[in-house]
């Protein structure tokens, strides 16, 4: 007996992965394009770093299965409306895809588990696998196991926030809240379920990649928070060779790509689609973009093989790593994920608009890009290390420093005040740390004055400081490891 009890508990620890802590929960939502493939492989390099709760098949303006009927669909996006015009279906990547790359994380995962315990277990995360709405773009009719798994999790128990990442529309998370809507606004409970509901589930979209927010979300659940992604994710998509500063392309380039992350790193990055490498999507007939005889004069450029090609995507998740800029719950502090502004007429809806950009030093403007672009570098740096986790030892691969500021996070001053900031590194791998130290104007008040005194920090306020301003101060720590791995500190000073 005693034996049996504790195999079934083993099973469950691993159907369950490992306890969440204080990690941010998260559903991902994906239509299959080529990016969210690689988004995908990203992401479970990432998964350590989140509690992955769903994994769900959903549709999008770009990507349907159709019902199998000769059911034709035409468009209610007007730029895939004049692209396509009345389609049965359209790009459809099936419903395998997801499950072939947790195969190939299956054989990585006793690797990565050196470097991090947190990885969750293959098990576990074929456990999440669910099909949701994907018949037609903007299909939310019918009740499917995604649906109605977004929904046991949004009523849950547990009162943490949930982060629905829609990599493609928004239909499947739109027909969980309907089956809620349906099954309690009848109760007299309902304005406390709806609440709850509103406070826990935290949209983050790319793009609107069909209309079911703005037909029924906005509208029937406006108090949801929705993290908009218009612009920013483009950077870190197809056209990342017109958006992203020139001192950063080389990192998505063909030799870095080959060389630090795709070759010789195991199955799983194997897999992942670049240009020029000879792999095809089944069921997608415009991802050609791994024919060798097409780089030159393609959509997005003319490109060399094994250059990135797209995971728009991307910061839907990486919104959720802590690399300690305390962007999780201030979308408009930026940070890996881009970085939101509260909408005018809107306070619960976070958009990427002008309002959201950054100064861009390499043209000297406000690029709303750059409030994404500023931090790939240290991001792809990031990536290429959890790369090297998939085939190497401990000893012989580089992990991130920490970063401390012993004041805090969160400081107060006075206008013209001078203060002090004490900084302690802390590197797993005994590298050396660099520091530096730089102001973030566009997320505060201003620009207060910033100086390194070793591992000590000056910093001056402005002497117009007003009552209710901040200033916010980022600490950066880059060890000398290869790669080169990044952390940071902001503090924010609240002025009295």
């Amino acid at each position: 007996m005693k034996k049996l009890l504790l195999g079934a508990l083993l099973l469950c620890v691993s159907l369950m992965g490992l306890a969440k802590g204080n990690l941010p929960r998260t559903i991902v939502t994906t239509d299959g394009e080529i990016d969210d493939v690689d988004t995908f492989i990203r992401m479970l390099y990432y998964s350590n770093e989140y509690h992955v709760e769903g994994l769900i098949y959903s549709s999008s303006m770009w990507h349907y299965k159709g019902d199998g009927k000769g059911t034709k669909f035409t468009s209610e996006m007007e730029m895939t409306r004049n692209m396509y015009g009345s389609k049965t279906d359209l790009r459809w990547p099936g419903v395998n895809w997801i499950q072939d790359l947790l195969k190939a994380y299956a054989q990585v995962h006793p690797n990565l588990i050196l470097h991090d315990k947190n990885y969750p277990s293959p098990a576990y995360l074929n456990s999440l696998v669910k099909v949701g709405n994907i018949d037609f773009e903007g299909e939310m009719e019918q009740v499917t196991e995604g649906s109605e798994w977004i929904k046991a999790k949004l009523l849950d128990k547990d009162p943490e926030p949930i982060y629905l990442q829609a990599w493609g529309g928004t239909n499947t998370i739109a027909r969980a809240l309907k089956s809620i809507e349906e099954q309690f606004s009848a109760d007299k409970n309902w304005p406390a379920i709806k609440a709850k509901i509103s406070k826990k589930a935290i949209i983050y979209t790319v793009m609107d990649q069909d209309a079911t927010y703005k037909n029924y979300i906005g509208g029937h659940w406006p108090e949801i928070r929705v993290f908009y992604n218009a612009h920013q994710f483009g950077s870190f998509a197809y056209p990342w060779k017109r958006l992203m500063p020139k001192a950063t392309q080389p990192y998505f380039e063909g030799p870095y790509m080959a060389n630090k992350i795709i070759l010789d790193h195991g199955p799983l990055l194997k897999m992942y689609y670049s240009y020029g490498d000879g792999q095809k999507q089944p069921g997608d007939d415009e991802h050609i973009h791994g024919d060798p005889t097409k780089l030159t004069n393609a959509q997005w450029g003319s490109f060399v093989p094994y250059d990135f090609i797209s995971e728009g995507d991307s910061p839907a998740f990486l919104h959720l790593v802590d690399v300690g800029l305390n962007n999780l719950n201030n979308p408009s502090f930026g940070g890996w994920g881009g970085r939101f502004v509260q909408a005018k007429d809107n306070p619960y809806r976070y958009e990427d608009n002008e309002q959201a950009a950054d100064f861009n030093p390499e043209t000297g403007k406000m690029d709303v890009n750059y409030a994404q672009t500023r931090w790939l570098i240290a991001a792809q740096e990031d990536f290429a290390a959890r790369a090297d986790w998939s085939v190497k030892a401990f000893r012989d691969a580089n992990h991130p420093p920490q970063i401390t500021v012993t004041e805090g996070m969160n400081i107060h001053g006075k206008a013209g005040q001078k203060l002090t900031l004490h900084v302690i590194t802390k590197d797993p791998d005994g590298q050396v740390v660099k520091l530096s130290v730089w102001p973030y104007p566009e997320t505060g008040s201003g620009k207060a004055d910033v100086n390194m005194l070793e591992n000590n920090i000056e910093v001056t306020i402005p002497a117009t400081a007003k009552e209710g301003d901040n200033y916010h101060v980022v600490v950066e720590g880059t060890d000398s490891g290869s790669p080169a791995l990044t952390r940071y500190r902001r503090v924010v000073i609240h002025i009295q």
